[in-house]
């Protein structure tokens, strides 16, 4: 049973950094609500697939890794993708990734170049640039009629709050879930507070099925290509740090 509530932790835990990469491409390039939760349902099922081949030791790394999406090209996808349409900005992470692959094997054996300092510099500079994201979100995110509203940063306080609190507290299991214990409750308080909104979830399917060139087919531009092939480039160097660590 603790197996079980820890995967549920870590599931969740996951699933909210990986839905918010979509959803911040998505309204930037004026996507609908419709199109949106097709990116969700198409970012969450490769995130299935790369997990699995990561915890093969034939195709990963053999760990237990949950994988989802990196923060670090949301800028990049939402400049290509608003000044050179989505077309080239499948195109050029398509070519990007098949880069990614090829280099791969070799990319391994520079870890030694990438000294603990290092990896552990990128990781924070990704940190730090996400911050202004998450501010903007907990306030409700860029367009919100009710941006800024004090119940919003209420629930942040009590958030932050109730994770602190079971981390400094308890012992033990508690403590290991306390990012659990802190996502429930503050579920429960913003429901309470009338911020939850479940009528979009009511009408979904329950299945989705990702269909490829949905949206598009594929175009391709050298520039844009070699701009994610140089973020791929840093998520390899970050997810290094984090797999040493």
């Amino acid at each position: 049973m603790k197996n079980l509530i820890l995967s549920v932790q870590h599931l969740l835990a996951m699933y909210a950094g990986a839905i918010l990469v979509p959803i911040i491409v998505g309204t930037s390039l004026k996507f609908t609500p419709e199109q949106i939760a097709y990116l969700v349902t198409v970012d969450i099922f490769m995130c299935g697939v790369a997990t699995f081949l990561q915890a093969n030791k034939v195709t990963g790394t053999g760990l237990p890794i949950v994988l989802g999406c990196t923060f670090t090209a949301v800028a990049p996808m939402i400049l290509i993708g608003q000044t050179k349409g989505i077309d080239v900005l499948y195109g050029s992470l398509f070519l990007s990734g098949i880069l990614v692959i090829i280099i791969a094997p070799f990319f391994s054996h520079l870890v030694k170049f990438f000294p603990p300092v290092v990896t552990g510099s990128v990781v924070t500079i990704i940190g730090i640039n996400l911050m202004p994201v998450a501010m903007n979100y907990l306030a409700g995110g860029q367009g919100a009629k009710d941006y800024g509203d004090v119940k919003k940063h209420f629930v942040r306080f009590n958030d932050i709050n109730h994770y602190s609190s079971f981390t400094k507290i308890t012992t033990g299991f508690i403590k290991s879930i306390a990012i659990l214990i802190g996502l429930v409750l503050g579920t429960i308080g913003a429901g309470l507070l009338g911020m939850v909104d479940i009528n979009q979830v009511n009408h979904a399917g329950w299945l989705g099925i990702p269909v490829p060139f949905r949206f598009s087919g594929f175009s391709f531009d050298v520039t844009s290509t070699l701009v994610f092939f140089i973020v791929a480039i840093v998520s390899l160097i970050e997810s290094t740090g984090v797999y040493h660590a």
